[in-house]
């Protein structure tokens, strides 16, 4: 056993207060993931209480999306410029905000907006708490047990939203959207004595680059739940390419031009936006149908509960899944999971039957995400060096919101088609899934404590 230090510490120890610190960091993930699944369940009462049409009851939704997708980036640059703590403290103030505005919100724009800053700060304190944490605990196991907990408090977090969101919107769903307030301001107390102090970076923020992004996001938003797609997409195509122009000529480029053309991150990003959308429009698909047949919330939340838990179980175990039996295998069958839950409800009447059609559904989206969401991180990230590393993390998770923006606008804007909308969705996933699995090279490099 290795000896204390003068400090009475033994080497490899995080400082006294390093749990205190992840307990701060760890509940703020928590957050994040409640404001991802709480307005599934309270977005169908949610949009009727502002006087959103029924073709656009997915913006409480996707509004989080967008601003997190949106943000991440840019995000990522704000906080080498400008710090890790001023920036984690300063998004948890403004998230607290937010959340007010949108408990309070009496007209659609206030509520969506809201949102979309609550989404934007989220994109600031979640790859920011993992930096602090990387910076604040010594590597070996240490560390790997803080970032276990980070992971677990992030896939609880899912199903703590869901029944959370559940039994407040059955009183009301401002309460839903308001209750986080509170508690991300004890947090951020909290966290103003505990984050520790760092050194900003030097270097340009590339003001260009952020702009043409979240345009394209926006655009994209828009144009997947419109009557009239043609011209969005049109002007989501163009601002994208215009992303791209800008950021090969950028001296300090968002994403520098090696990882845009980082394969391995490609077919991870298709991959798991894909699930991720498949996911969250199913989930949206299900809460609008159970509660305009006139389900309570809190029925809902409960309904919809086996799609969250074997993720938050499986959490800490994910990495040393990955070891043991390889990431593109992982891959494959976790993308040909959601594929076939879909697939089951293409059956007619299968969306009213529960026990028979939707619960193996849920169950099946879920295997999914256990399987394969760690490994996809570690593929996306397996062709980064060093210096790209931030970035190629950035445009992976960003490529996971989008389908979070893209997919549930879809499912609400189809209308009788939404099932074959995710089942083609979920079949995209499942085949950039397999060609990663059939294409040749050594498997993706085990992950790695961060």
């Amino acid at each position: 056993m290795t000896a204390p230090d003068r400090t009475g510490r033994r080497p490899g120890a995080p400082p006294a207060a390093g749990w205190g610190l992840l307990l701060v960091l760890a509940a703020n993930m928590l957050i994040d993931a409640v404001e991802v699944s709480a307005l599934v369940v309270a977005a169908p009462t949610a949009a009727a209480g502002v006087g959103l049409a029924p073709a656009a009851a997915h913006w409480p939704v996707t509004g989080f999306a967008l601003g997190f997708g949106g943000l991440l980036l840019a995000g990522g640059r704000a906080v080498a410029l400008l710090g890790r703590r001023r920036v984690y403290l300063g998004a948890l103030v403004v998230f607290a905000a937010a959340s007010v505005v949108a408990g309070l919100a009496g007209d659609p724009v206030t509520l969506v907006a809201a949102r979309v800053v609550k989404g934007a700060c989220a994109a600031l304190t979640a790859p920011t708490g993992l930096a602090i944490i990387g910076a604040a605990f010594p590597a070996g196991p240490a560390r790997d047990r803080a970032v276990s907990v980070y992971a677990l408090c992030g896939g609880a977090g899912f199903a703590t939203g869901l029944l959370l969101s559940g039994a407040l919107s059955t009183v009301d769903w401002r309460w839903a959207l308001a209750a986080p307030a509170p508690v991300v301001l004890v947090l951020a107390a909290a966290g103003a004595r505990l984050i520790p102090a760092d050194e900003p970076a030097h270097g340009r923020f590339d003001p260009p680059g952020a702009l043409l992004l979240a345009g394209a996001l926006t655009a994209l938003a828009v144009g997947a739940g419109s009557a009239a797609p043609a011209p969005w997409l049109l002007a989501a195509a163009v601002l994208a390419a215009g992303f791209a122009a800008v950021e090969r000529r950028a001296s300090s480029p968002l994403v520098p031009p090696a990882v845009l053309r980082d394969r391995a991150l490609a077919g991870a990003a298709v991959t798991a936006a894909a699930m991720n959308g498949v996911n969250v429009g199913l989930l949206l698909l299900l809460s609008l149908r159970w509660q305009g047949a006139g389900w309570s919330p809190l029925t809902t939340a409960l309904a919809l509960l086996p799609a969250s838990l074997p993720l938050a179980v499986a959490a800490p175990f994910s990495g040393d899944l990955v070891r043991r039996v390889g990431a593109r295998r992982l891959i494959a069958a976790g993308a040909l999971a959601p594929a076939a839950g879909c697939a089951l409800l293409l059956r007619p009447g299968a969306l009213s039957d529960y026990p028979l059609g939707v619960l193996p559904a849920l169950l099946l989206v879920a295997a999914g995400f256990v399987l394969a969401f760690a490994a996809l991180n570690a593929t996306a990230l397996s062709g980064a060096g060093a210096v790209e590393r931030a970035a190629t993390g950035g445009a992976y998770q960003t490529a996971v919101q989008v389908g979070a923006v893209v997919v549930p606008a879809l499912v609400v804007s189809t209308g009788g088609a939404a099932v074959a909308v995710l089942t083609a969705v979920a079949a995209v996933g499942a085949a950039a899934g397999l060609a990663g699995l059939l294409s040749r090279g050594d498997e993706s490099p085990h992950p790695t404590s961060q």
